[in-house]
């Protein structure tokens, strides 16, 4: 008897010492308003893991309460700058399918957009210059999806103009990204590849800066591989639109051996169609002609929702 009493004992203040600890580690709040309000106060103090826990608390304890779908909200902003991007974009994705007429779903679309742009900035890359267009292109291309998301079902949303700024930016950086490619194919002797990509800029980033260099490397490559028609034909549009371009000379002909480290191409070069004796270019980049200035974004200062 006494052994057992002596156990029951044991086990009753293992329980309090386990609810004990338990409750010193959630937050102390006990209605929804305690607990939105303490997560404000995490919010606008930067504690971005003790707001998410707050606001994910909240929901739990409150899930049809007043401040839920807000709470909601709010955790895509924490998630965001807790740099939790897979996060964040899975709570605006939630938010999105849990309600989608709500007012301020347009906020959910332009936050998955944001998230997108900084994905593949790391601590650095957000306060220090640096060159995103060699780069994966991946999160660009989400996050421009996500913004035209935006402007197409809420064009006239108080976020649809940063958006649009956004967008043009990132399709500078796609564009660019192609021409980086293809500086790279030419470094393989990888002529029609590069070639590839040029008119692929042409065709689909059109009024962008990376068009002149797109029509030079379709010019060079097509040169490399022979095809001279061709090449002349994407000259005859570089000197119409872009007379002022590095690789013309004064007379509008196309210097070939402007971004050519060898004086000329040799015959074995010419015969395998640059897979073999290669010729190492210097790239094709006219940034600082054409796109000198480096776009830069700030997030609103009402950012958070």
């Amino acid at each position: 008897m006494t052994f057992r009493l002596i156990s029951v004992l044991a086990l009753l203040s293992a329980l309090l010492v386990t609810g004990c600890s338990s409750t010193d580690d959630q937050p102390k709040h006990t209605t929804e308003k305690e607990f939105y309000d303490a997560a404000q106060r995490m919010l606008n103090s930067s504690q971005w893991d003790t707001a998410i826990r707050n606001l994910q608390l909240l929901e739990e304890n409150f899930p049809f309460g007043a401040y839920a779908e807000q709470a909601q909200l709010e955790l895509i902003y924490a998630y965001y700058k807790s740099s939790q991007p897979e996060a964040a974009i899975a709570a605006a994705d939630r938010f999105i399918r849990l309600h989608p007429q709500h007012r301020n779903v347009d906020y959910a679309y332009y936050m998955k957009g944001l998230t997108s742009y900084t994905q593949n900035q790391g601590l650095f890359e957000r306060f220090l210059p640096s060159d995103l267009t060699d780069r994966d292109p991946g999160a660009a291309r989400d996050s421009f999806a996500h913004f035209a998301q935006l402007l197409a079902r809420y064009p006239d949303s108080q976020y649809a103009p940063d958006a649009r700024k956004r967008m043009i930016h990132l399709r500078n950086i796609l564009a660019r990204y192609e021409i980086h490619v293809a500086n790279y194919y030419f470094k393989r002797g990888a002529y029609l590849a590069a070639a590839s990509r040029g008119r692929y800029v042409v065709e689909n980033f059109q009024q962008t800066p990376a068009v002149p260099d797109a029509l030079a490397v379709m010019a060079q490559g097509y040169h490399l591989l022979g095809m001279e028609e061709l090449a002349e034909g994407a000259v005859k549009v570089l000197r119409a639109n872009f007379p002022d371009y590095p690789n013309l000379s004064d007379d509008g002909s196309f210097n070939y051996q402007y971004s050519v480290d060898v004086n000329d191409r040799s015959w074995v070069n010419i015969l395998s169609f640059g897979m073999f004796d290669k010729q190492e270019l210097r790239g094709f980049d006219t940034r600082k002609q054409y796109n000198p200035v480096v776009a830069k974004f700030e997030a609103p200062e009402d950012l958070a929702p």
